[in-house]
């Protein structure tokens, strides 16, 4: 029985680390979202207002390219390009299978079959030194996908694209702002595309893409597949197209956003730099490899570690966010069963899903909490 006054121990509340805090980044610069929202509110422009085509205009002069064209998200952004540039039925486009689903699925969703090609398992990147013997005489184009928010060398991939007449479309959703040398992700290809999900560097409120380019003729066929394929006369078609634009009210916070951006990529860069810091302590956690010349901006600070079961688990227990990208190849997922993908044909891929695991990365993060997470880890694999 507890004596009169005695007080009982409470165990200290341990302070969550979530894998994205959007309130921290958004609490600074959350009056002038509002009141950009709110001007879109009394305008009632919701459908193709003012704001998406200043926000076009500042995107392609940030990335350096002649063309922006905003749409819908990320997903329709592959579709657009691939319509734009007419692969279609019977065409096969090279892929990486290591990404998230939409790429293929935008390749599968024009009636194409998508053809996956292995990673450099350093960068988890497609690897270009494999992607030449896997072009047929039905390859159409190829999608190199820039992820976690670092580019896969175009130096190396254009080149090869040039000598069989392929188009290369960049999916960039996770790299606005990754650079090679001092241009741009998404200023390589033939078509680039972006994504403005409120999980990337760049995110909206919602849903939210872009479509990138310096051919004139191009970016002309996919302002009119965006909004059905409608001519220069309202209510005739020249083709079919998606009904797949960037709302107004979204452009209108990307807009407040777009200028800030820059300053969170110091900061994820900063953070990544601490986490390279801390980590070199755990030889038993391999930790992001940076290509030389490139500019990283971490979309995800990707690691591999030992039992990463166990460790989410621990993860979890602590509070601490982490996550998995991605837990199965695209090859071996039951949808791309008629490519007939199977086990052991992309081993780098296989055993990247069985072992990385992502942790907090965004600039906001304190030197505490970063040394917390890091904590954790060597908890776990030195258990």
């Amino acid at each position: 029985m507890t004596s009169p006054g005695a007080r009982a121990k409470v165990r200290p509340v341990t302070e969550a680390i979530p894998m994205l805090d959007l309130d921290a980044q958004h609490r600074p610069i959350l009056a002038e979202i509002k009141a950009a929202m709110d001007a879109v509110i009394q305008s009632q422009a919701f459908i193709m207002g003012p704001e998406v085509g200043e926000f076009e205009a500042q995107i392609a002069s940030y990335l350096g390219v002649k063309h922006a064209i905003g749409c819908a998200n990320g997903s329709d952004a592959l579709v657009l390009a691939l319509n734009a540039l007419g692969v279609g039925p019977g065409d096969e486009v090279i892929t990486t299978t290591f990404s998230f689903f939409a790429t293929a699925g935008a390749v599968a969703r024009v009636g194409a079959d998508p053809v996956f090609v292995d990673i450099d398992p350093r960068t988890f990147n497609l690897d270009p030194r494999l992607v030449e013997a896997k072009i047929t005489p039905k390859t159409k184009a190829i999608i190199p996908v820039h992820l976690f928010g670092q580019m896969t060398p175009m130096a190396e991939l254009l080149p090869i694209a040039q000598r069989h007449g392929l188009k290369v479309i960049e999916d960039a959703a996770q790299a606005i702002g990754s650079k090679e040398g001092e241009r741009f992700a998404g200023n390589f290809g033939d078509i680039g595309t972006l994504s403005f999900f409120p999980s990337k560097n760049l995110g909206c409120f919602g849903d939210g893409g872009m479509v990138v380019t310096n051919d004139d003729g191009w970016a002309d066929k996919l302002k009119r597949l965006r909004v059905h394929g409608t001519g220069k006369e309202r209510y005739y078609y020249d083709m079919v197209g998606l009904n797949s634009r960037l709302d107004t009210i979204q452009a209108a916070v990307l807009k407040v956003k777009l200028p800030h951006l820059e300053a969170w990529h110091r900061g994820r860069m900063k953070s990544a730099d601490h986490y390279d810091r801390l980590l070199a302590e755990v030889p038993e956690v391999v930790r992001p490899y940076r290509v030389p010349g490139m500019r990283h901006i971490f979309n995800q600070y990707t690691i591999r570690v030992p039992r990463r079961e166990e460790f989410l688990n621990r993860m979890k227990a602590e509070k601490i966010g982490a996550a998995v990208y991605y837990p199965l190849s695209l090859h071996l997922q039951k949808c791309f069963a008629n490519v007939g993908g199977k086990i052991g044909d992309c081993p780098h891929s296989e055993k990247a899903s069985a072992e990385v695991v992502s942790i907090p990365i965004y600039g906001e993060l304190s030197d505490a909490q970063r040394e917390r997470v890091v904590s954790v880890i060597k908890q776990h694999v030195r258990a």
